[in-house]
Parts: C-alpha cells; structure tokens; sequence
C-alpha cells in the first residue's frame, strides 16, 4: 500500500482534476487506505503514467547515425537497415537496447511502451520478443510487444507472431498477462511495405487470440507508395483488407483528407501521433485536433532512435501543443497530456491504463512544480507543458511500485545499462 499525499494538483482524467492524496492498494488507484507507505508530494502534480503508443525499442542503440538525418525515406532506410546487420540483430540486441530505451522511459515519466519491432533475422522470433520482454521485467515498465513486419513472408510473420503471443503471454485471450504488465499484438509496417497477404494473416493470428492491430498510415513514403503500386491511397487499401475497425490502431496519418478522416471516424479506429519524428523526417503534421473533434481517440507516440533520438513523451506532447495550430485549431495542454495517457490507452485496448480513477492501475508520475522553471505558472497542470522543456517526473510508480524515486531509477543501475548497450554495439 502507497499514500502519496499533499498534491497541489491530480490530474485523474481530461474532465477531473483535484487536490489531496492519491491512495494505492494492492497495485491500484483506491478511495482510502490506513496503512503503508507515504510519499509527501507537496508543492508537485501528480498525472497518471504516460503511455508511448508507439516507439521502435531497437532503434535506441542505433541514434544519430551518419545518413539518417535530412535524408528521403528511401536513403534512410537502408542506412538503418545496414547498421542492424553489421550488429545482428538476436535477442542479445533487443534486451540491450530494450533495456536503454524502457530506462530512459521511465526516467521521462513513460509506464507503457508499446514496441513495434519490425526486423526480424529468421526463425519464429521468439528470442527477440523474449529480450525485449525480459528488460521490461526487470526494471517494471509496462511492455505491449508488437509483431511487426516489414517485406517478411506472410506465413512466417504469422507463424512467428503465434509462437510469440504463445510465449509471452501464454496465449491467453486479449492477449494480455494476468498481471497486466505484458501485452502482445501485431502490427505491418504498413501497405507500403507489406502485401494484403500478411494484413490478412496477421489479421487471423489477431482475432484467433484477440489481439490489437496496430499499423503505420499515410506517412508520406506511405501514400507515395500506395499510388504507385496499387493506383490507391492507404486509407482505401485498409478499408478493403479489414484494417479499419475499433481494434486496429493507425500511426503517424500525416496526409489525410476530409474524407478520409470521416471514414477513419465512422469506422472506430484509434490513431496515433508521432511529430517527433514526423516532422524531422518531412512528413508533416497529423491533424490532431480534428481528428480528436472527430471522434476518434488518439494517442501519442515518439517512434523509435532512428527519427527522433528521445523517448520523452512530455516532450512530444509538448511539441505537438505547439504545432497544432499549424494544421487546424490549438491544441490545449490538457488535450496533449490526455492524448499522452488515455488517448494511448484507449488503442491498447486497455482502460485500466491512463487515468487515476478508483480500481485503474496505480501507474502515475510526480511533477515537482516547486523550482523556479515554474515561477510565476498560474496553471500548474498547464505548466507541465508550457514550462521548463525537457521535463522529468521526481517519482514514477507503476502498478504501485515505485521505480523511480527523486529523479533516480531505482529498478537498475543506469549506468550499468549504458554499458551493457555499448558493449554490444561497440560505441
């Protein structure tokens, strides 16, 4: 049990806000408890964990690399491609890079990292999707591992994603642990890349054990791509194959007309934003606020090192507010941090993430509001943003535990985690 007490501001949800002590039992948000520890969050705001829809763990040992910066799509990615052979990419890789980038999440107030992983060096995957889950578990982050695909064979993408949502979770229903800490779905890179083939059975493995869709949409490679090869847009060739529907999520949709995103609306799909990397690689600005006024819940993501070399999602969230009016309406502090928390919630399927109601998970970071980055802010929950870029959390609890405590991880020894990352790829 876990009482942290004192709080100038809890941010429960986009409706509600209140002040006075956050109360966790047995790994929840409760009404009350008696006993256990207390963590005095005086002078802090607290808002529940921040939830990355979508992030690239392997691309953390790969940042800033030589011909990846101000290049077309088509430079960088075999320029990416290169430096994950000359690695080698096994299970090795993925727990060490894993490791580095739910570290640096977690330190920047992120609980849940969804991992779209998307390169694979044969067999059924299952040592890959073990590292990666691996790391999760040994610092406390939330991990939804997504079986991605990239031009791989359809039969085998499907093969490996059922061997995976097998091993991980035990192929249970949802596809969801019992704990709620692990999470397996599957997801194409998009119609750019992949053939109706491997939408279709990745799509079976998905109904078959309930599982999210998750998918990459009218970036601008992808509509590009689409006209070429089928005369089409994404959005219609994802109508056509099944993969407009209340279980599948949408990444990046930079390019997206009027009616586009009516059918995206009418259809119940979920989408998320990632202008941290949308806009340093020239794809544009999602339009988020209208998609939002839609009707359609969207999430927040930063991608992986490859096109945005941060995993802090404060930050995207606040690089986001700000460009919005550049595509549509203003975009408010609170709509942000909601699209940061439930908004990437509600594509993973999960409502008990996201928000600091009764019974929800205890996920939750601690803002401290008090220094002078914060001076003079009238609206400290607004502030989160506006104020003080590059902001992290003083605590970070996930499923009540605390695994970061004054600004220090408590789960793993950071700089053993960086040395562990450079050991393997030689930085």
């Amino acid at each position: 049990m876990l009482t942290l007490t004192g709080a100038l501001a809890v941010l429960v949800d986009e409706a509600t806000e209140r002040t006075g002590d956050v109360h966790v039992v047995d790994g929840r948000i409760a009404e009350a408890t008696s006993a256990g520890d207390v963590l005095d969050v005086s002078g802090c705001v607290v808002t529940p964990g921040l939830v990355n829809a979508h992030h690239h763990l392997l691309q953390t040992a790969f940042r800033t690399l030589p011909g990846t910066r101000g290049v077309p799509m088509a430079t960088w990615l075999p320029t990416m491609a290169a430096a994950y052979t000359a690695a080698g990419v096994d299970g090795e890789l993925s727990h060490v890079a894993a490791k580095a980038g739910l570290a640096e999440a977690l330190l920047c107030g992120v609980t849940t990292v969804a991992d779209h992983h998307l390169t694979w060096t044969g067999g059924d995957g299952v040592d890959i999707a073990r590292g990666t889950a691996s790391a999760a578990r040994e610092l406390g982050a939330r991990l939804v591992f997504v079986r991605g695909s990239a031009r791989d064979d359809a039969e085998q993408a499907a093969e490996s994603a059922e061997a995976i949502v097998r091993d991980l979770v035990g192929g249970v229903r949802g596809g969801v642990s019992a704990d709620g800490m692990l999470q397996v779905a599957v997801g194409p890179a998009g119609v750019h890349s992949d053939a109706p083939e491997t939408f279709a059975l990745l799509g079976d493995v998905a109904a078959r054990y309930g599982l999210r869709r998750r998918t990459q949409a009218n970036e601008q490679v992808d509509v590009a791509v689409a006209l070429e090869r089928y005369g089409r847009r994404p959005l219609d060739l994802l109508d056509e194959w099944g993969w407009l529907a209340p279980d599948v999520t949408l990444a990046h949709l930079c390019d997206i007309t009027p009616d586009e995103l009516t059918l995206l609306a009418a259809r119940g799909v979920t989408a998320t934003h990632a202008p941290g990397c949308d806009l340093p690689m020239g794809w544009g600005v999602a339009p988020v606020a209208a998609l939002r006024d839609a009707g359609v819940a969207v999430g927040l993501g930063t991608s992986g090192g490859g096109s945005n070399d941060a995993g802090h999602l404060l930050a995207d969230a606040r690089l986001a507010m700000q460009v919005a009016p550049l595509v549509g309406r203003p975009l408010a502090a609170r709509e942000a941090l909601t699209m940061a928390t439930a908004g990437s919630a509600a594509g993973l399927g999960r409502d008990d993430l996201g928000r600091l109601r009764p019974g929800a998970a205890a996920d939750l970071c601690v803002w401290d509001v008090s220094g002078v980055a914060d001076a003079g802010v009238d609206d400290p929950v607004a502030g989160l943003l506006w104020a003080s870029p590059g902001r992290r959390p003083r605590h970070v609890v996930v499923g009540g535990r605390v695994v970061v405590r004054d600004y220090v991880l408590q789960t793993a020894d950071e700089r053993e985690v960086v040395d562990a990352l450079h050991r393997r790829v030689g930085h």
